[in-house]
């Protein structure tokens, strides 16, 4: 049976990041530095220490910016590129990096976002599941910016709202695991987005919602990215003593 560290990861990397482009203007949003890094740097660090061993990158806005920061291989990584000759939307994006992708099942994260989680623990419940899908959701005060995931009481995703009334929900926390071969299926070089156009289709065929502890933090907006050193210090404090 395959294991977490058998699985290719893919991270959406290809975001221009309009929104932060009052205090991050001369590169993309993955590439903005955190204590002193660029987050990328950050989020490859993490799927080091899970025990991945490849990683293909979904570039596309200053792609060569990327690849030059990060280069071929982050410690014990590989890291592949899929560069976007035009935006493809997320789905898109996956969809293209799906063509470098060896394994039964990938790892989806959205690049300008940290949250911890237990990879091990994510898999085992997609494989025990027999899941098609499993999206990585937490609990957050202030659910309002990104939307809320409705699942049932067996864990399935039911529904997806809209950004609406404040107050605190489960979010999806942008980490995803899916079956390659599905992915595969989507139509190859069209404008995609996992959220509006592919999860909605995945309802009820084997979906679901995989709780996870966090900390959670998305750097798309200035005042997010401000707090985004003190978040990964506290981070990389707690889980140095701690396993991840």
């Amino acid at each position: 049976m395959a294991t977490i560290a058998e699985t290719d990861a893919i991270i959406l990397a290809g975001g221009r990041g309009t929104r932060l482009s009052s205090v991050v203007s001369d590169r993309p949003k993955v590439l903005a530095e955190v204590l002193g890094r660029p987050l990328l740097s950050h989020l490859l660090d993490s799927l080091e220490k899970k025990g991945l061993q490849r990683v293909i990158l979904s570039v596309g806005y200053m792609a060569e910016m990327v690849r030059e920061v990060i280069g071929p291989r982050h410690g014990a990584l590989e890291i592949l590129y899929s560069v976007e000759t035009e935006p493809l939307g997320t789905g898109g994006g996956i969809r293209l990096a799906c063509e470098k992708a060896q394994s039964e099942n990938i790892l989806v994260l959205n690049g300008d976002s940290f949250c911890g989680f237990d990879a091990s623990s994510l898999f085992a419940y997609h494989t025990e599941k027999k899941a098609l899908g499993t999206i990585g959701v937490i609990e957050v005060p202030e659910a309002d910016r990104y939307g809320r995931v409705v699942i049932t009481p067996d864990s399935q995703i039911d529904k997806f709202l809209e950004k609406s009334a404040s107050g605190s929900g489960l979010i999806n926390a942008g980490i995803y695991l899916l079956q390659t071969s599905a992915i595969k299926e989507l139509p190859a070089g069209v404008a995609l987005s996992m959220e509006r156009d592919v999860f909605p289709s995945f309802i009820g065929q084997g979906f679901y919602g995989f709780a996870v502890s966090g900390p959670f933090i998305d750097i798309g907006l200035p005042e997010t990215y401000a707090k985004a050193d003190d978040f990964l210090f506290q981070y990389l404090q707690y889980s140095s003593q701690n396993s991840e």
